[in-house]
């Protein structure tokens, strides 16, 4: 496969460690691109979840990919999340194309474009961290259900559905976050003068334009690879999404996919469940 080449890739919530990650599909996508500079807005590794009993070769193979991609030249920037927020006391570290920040500011064209996770918007972060790692525990085990039922629904020609988005689009209280969110990011880059402001954390892919008295400020979000699967990319001087089950390799090789994971998504249930379950007693 030609890579493509690429000057700026941006993906973020991958959360390497968890069952709900596609990170076969992610491999997949990095392997078809060359960039120069590959930005990893924060939750990469989910060290919430992180355990010894579920780190698969399919993530390993993801780190080994970006380690190989570094090692053939592209600047690698690991911009933190509060999934991986242990890394911060570490953030100004650099080995020669790997760079560890919090924030990251890059003048693409003319524009300065502001990189950082977003978690710092969240108020249940700030306030209640052991309530957003509980969600985050039932939120990895709704995704990893809504998986293996998307793989029946495709086995007899169903259209496949996604059970966290019907939740978020029925509770108003959900869809007020994500537009206070977008908001203040845009608020603050129009006031510190940036062109773009670009996030993840809330696992909504989006590209909108914020405008008011200040200026104008466009608020992009890279999305996440456990449920959208996509990423930001940024070539002669225009940024666009990108969903993989849009890309022309994702096609040739989604049905080979879906039937080789069938039988571990089973597996995978059951131990998330007896996992889930010695959670909820100890509690």
């Amino acid at each position: 496969m030609e890579k493509r080449k690429v000057r700026v890739a941006v993906i973020s919530d991958v959360h390497l460690g968890t069952y709900g990650c596609h990170a076969e599909e992610l491999n997949r996508y990095l392997k078809s691109i060359d960039p120069e500079i590959l930005i990893i807005n924060g939750d990469f590794i989910d060290i919430w979840q992180l355990s010894k009993f579920y780190f698969p070769d399919s993530h390993w193979n993801v780190l080994k990919r970006v380690i190989k991609m570094m090692m053939n030249g592209t600047q690698v920037y690991y911009l933190t999340g509060n999934h991986d927020e242990m890394l911060r006391k570490f953030s100004g570290a650099q080995l020669e194309n790997f760079h560890l920040e919090d924030k990251l500011i890059l003048d693409l064209d003319g524009k300065k474009c502001w990189f950082f996770h977003g978690d710092v918007f969240d108020v249940t972060m700030r306030h209640s961290k052991w309530l957003a790692k509980i969600g985050g525990v039932g939120y990895d085990f709704l995704i990893l259900i809504n998986r293996f039922v998307n793989l029946l629904l495709q086995k007899f020609g169903r259209e496949k559905i996604s059970f966290s988005k019907r939740v978020k689009d029925s509770i108003k209280t959900a869809v007020k976050h994500i537009n206070d969110f977008e908001q203040t990011a845009a608020d603050i880059a129009m006031q510190s003068k940036y062109d773009y402001v670009i996030c993840g954390h809330i696992h909504e892919p989006v590209m909108k334009e914020f405008i008011n008295e200040k200026g104008i400020a466009h608020y992009l979000n890279s999305g996440d690879w456990i449920e959208n699967l996509t990423a930001l990319e940024y070539n002669n001087g225009a940024w666009n999404l990108m969903r993989y089950n849009e890309l022309s390799f994702a096609k040739e090789k989604e049905t080979e996919v879906y039937v080789r994971e069938i039988s571990n998504d089973i597996v995978e249930l059951q131990t998330v469940f007896i996992k889930h379950r010695k959670i909820a007693k100890a509690g």
